[in-house]
Parts: C-alpha cells; structure tokens; sequence
C-alpha cells in the first residue's frame, strides 16, 4: 500500500485528520449517476453526464464554507487518574464551539483495547457554545496507560461534507485492582463479617492490651473489675482489654502460572490482590505492621513493613500492576528472600494455589523452619471443577473415570493438608466471592487469640 492510500485509509478508520464526503453526498451521487445512466439509453450524451457530476461536485464544496474552522474548536478530557477494575467510570469531553455555525459531531477516543470503548459517540453542538459529551467505560486490565490522542469528525450544514480533526490530548491512568471489599471493610468492619460470625472484639478473658477503665455493666467478666478504682470512686469500675497492637504481618502473593486460571470473574490473582488489599486494610486499621512480597520464579516486588493508613497506597502503589509469568513458582527462593527480609516474628499469610504447593516438597521443607519464628497462613481459592467431578454421579464409563481421577486428587490434597497442619503449617481453600471475607476472619481469629 502507497503512502497516499496509507494516509486516505486511515482517515476513514479515525486515524488522521482530513475532509471526507458523507453517506449523504455520496447517496446523491449514485442516485444521480442512476438516473443519468438511464437517460444515456434514450440518447443523453455522457459529457453531459460528466458535467452534471462536476456541477454537483462544485456545488456540494460550498456546503464546506458553511461549517467551523478547527481553530474555532478547542477540547479538553476529563477521567479519573485511577480506575478499579472492572467498575464503570465516566469520561467527559469537554468541548467549545467559538463559531457562528452548529454542527453534527461523531467523536472516538484513544482507549486502550482493554477498555469498553462505546464508540464512535453522535451528536450535536450548536454555535457560540460549550458542551460536555461524556460516555461509561470499563477497565478489566490492570496496569498503566496512556491515551495521547482524540478523534472528532463534524459536519457540515447540509451534511454533505465531514471534517476530521485528531486532537493532541494526553492522559495517564492506573489501572488498580477491585477495592470494594476494603472499602466496605473499612466502612463497617462488623457488618462486612457478619455473614462470617467473626467478631471484632472476641478475645481470650484478661489477654491483650489493657485499653481504659470504665464502668461496670451487666454482663462484664467479675474477674476484671479493678477493685482499687471501685474503692475510690464508690462505683464498680472494670477493666476493658483490647487484642494487641504493632504485630508483623508479611502478604506473600504468588503471580505463579497457576494464579492465571480464569474464574468466574477475573483470574486467581485478581482475586488474591483484592483479598490482600483488604487484609492490609484491616491490619493497618489497627495498627499492625505490613509488608507485602510478590513473587513467581523470582522477586517481583517487595514493600518493606510500615503502619499508618498511608502505608495502604504505598503498597497499592507497589503492587497494582503485577501480573500473571508464565513460569511456575519457586517458593524455595522466596522462603530464603523471606528469612534475609523479616527478622522479627510475624504471621506470613500466603496466597497462592495450595494444590500446587502440596507438591513443592523443598518449600515445605523450609517452611518448617520458618515456622520456629513466624507464624504460617495459606489461602487458596477452591477448585470448583474437581468439586463438581468430585459430586457428580458417574452414569458412563468417561463420568467414572473423571471421577475416580478427580477423588483422587481430592483425597491427596485432604492427605497432605492434614500432614502439614500437624506440623503449624495451616492451609485453607475459600470460593473466589468469599476469599476476602476468610482471609480478614482468619487474621482477626489469631490477633484475638494472641497467636502471635
């Protein structure tokens, strides 16, 4: 293909800028060619055909004198900086019309593939005036983009001609993982348990932080009433306690080829990013350290342990764009790294494919002796798939066989976990809506109970 056919065809597909005919004209013209095409069987000459076309050609070029100037247009893009997977947000195109003449616009923006892109966007916009044009779209990619360009075709007041002008408009956005659940957390912590039966404040009698004094109430422990203050106040007082704060917690996320297996929505990862967030939300909530390390083959990203709320973007920051290798996982050398990185004791809460785990004999190993310092976590999501084949009833000899392999499996994994636990290296499997929700009731089960 010429350059000359290049520049034309991508003029037609949105991608330059330049004045093309509309579906109007050139309706016009193969109703004119029809009509003259006939006339020429009862003798009419085609030099008068061709001058008719010619005169309809210059006619039409006329209808161009009555649309805007591009320097009469300016534009200017509205979005958010950071987009949450696979919600909704919406994009405003802001745009001025300093002419005396209205138009008709058709607009589409440069949105990455991985956008919904509701395009191209019809409309109009009369003289001397500004308009917002703004439409929804959805990101179900994370990571970063940038959206350099914007194209808009006007036309004309017959509509027989269209203007194309590619606008310079750059943008930057961060493309971060689901935080509905955190913010639900951090909206009503007991609320977003409930369904769990977890409660916040459920701990051992007389263990953890002592909190305040204050009055005693029906249904206070009589073994915390503080007999001293009772005495000077002529009022029974109690003790209040509270789990203890300023604990370690490591977020190991595997990015491992198993965390690619697609589910209902979104993969493995995408799940165990939200489930992390939300974890590090509630620990950072009450005050805890956290550091978060994600690895495959090898290390891809480390945030050194901190507390404060502030630290929730930093780790956000950190972690938004890590996405799925092709590689499996080495957990021997993120159980080393791990060992340089975290001195102090600390619960290691691990997401990744416990199935895949099981077989790492090597990581197991060395888990083993990490567990004299830390404290070990690891959560899965369940493998719907060989749930089913697990229940289904075998009625052919191929339903049998599915089975057997799939009980098989299920009965190794049961085995192993067992072995492992006896050990202080528990392991849990959650279905993929319900992995947060476990992962924040398992952390607040052990800061009760004062595990760590």
């Amino acid at each position: 293909m010429t350059k000359l056919l290049k520049s034309w065809w991508a003029r037609f597909l949105f991608q330059d800028r330049g004045v093309l005919p509309t579906k109007r004209l050139l309706m016009g013209y193969l109703i004119l060619s029809i009509f003259l095409g006939i006339n020429t069987i009862w003798g009419l000459s085609w030099s008068l055909v061709i001058a008719a076309n010619l005169i309809l050609f210059m006619a039409s070029l006329f209808d161009l004198f009555f649309s805007p100037s591009k320097k009469h247009l300016s534009f200017q893009r509205t979005i958010s900086a950071e987009l949450e997977r696979g919600i909704s947000y919406p994009v405003t195109i802001e745009v001025q019309n300093a002419s005396t003449y209205s138009f008709s616009y058709r607009i589409v923006d440069d949105l990455p593939q991985s956008f919904a892109r509701p395009f191209p966007i019809v409309g109009s916009i009369p003289k001397d005036a500004v308009v917002e044009i703004s439409y929804d779209t959805t990101a179900m990619v994370r990571g970063k983009y940038e959206l350099n360009k914007f194209y808009f075709r006007f036309t004309s007041l017959l509509g027989l001609w269209e203007k194309q002008v590619t606008v310079e408009l750059r943008d930057e956005v961060k493309v971060i993982p689901d935080l509905t659940e955190t913010k639900q957390y951090l909206e009503n912590a007991q609320k977003y348990l409930v369904h769990e039966g977890v409660k916040i404040r459920r701990q051992r009698s007389g263990v953890g932080d002592f909190s305040k004094i204050r009055s005693y109430v029906v249904g206070d422990d009589p073994r915390k009433i503080n007999w001293r203050q009772t005495a000077k106040l002529r009022e029974v007082m109690t003790n209040e306690y509270e789990p203890e704060h300023g604990k370690y917690i490591t977020i190991l996320i595997d990015c491992g080829r198993m965390m690619g297996a697609e589910l209902l929505q979104g993969n493995r990862l995408e799940k165990a990013l939200e489930a992390a967030l939300t974890v590090t939300a509630a620990a950072l909530q009450k005050g805890d350290y956290v550091s978060v390390l994600a690895f495959s083959k090898d290390i891809k990203v480390f945030v050194p342990p901190a507390k404060g709320m502030a630290h929730l973007q930093t780790i956000l920051q950190a972690i938004y764009s890590v996405d799925v290798d092709a590689a499996e996982t080495n957990y021997a050398a993120v159980l080393q790294y791990l060992e340089t990185v975290q001195k102090k004791r600390s619960l290691l809460l691990l997401f990744s494919d416990v199935r895949t785990f099981l077989h790492e004999e090597s990581g197991l190993i060395l888990l083993k002796r990490l567990r004299q310092r830390h404290l070990f976590l690891m959560i899965g999501i369940e493998d719907q798939t060989l749930l089913k084949r697990v229940k289904e009833e075998p009625n052919t000899v191929q339903a049998a066989m599915q089975k057997s392999i799939a009980q098989q499996q299920f009965l190794f994994k049961k085995r192993e976990k067992k072995k492992w636990e006896k050990q202080g290296l528990v392991m849990i499997e959650a279905r993929e809506e319900k992995l947060a929700i476990t992962a924040v009731s398992q952390y607040i089960d052990i800061m009760n109970q004062n595990l760590l």
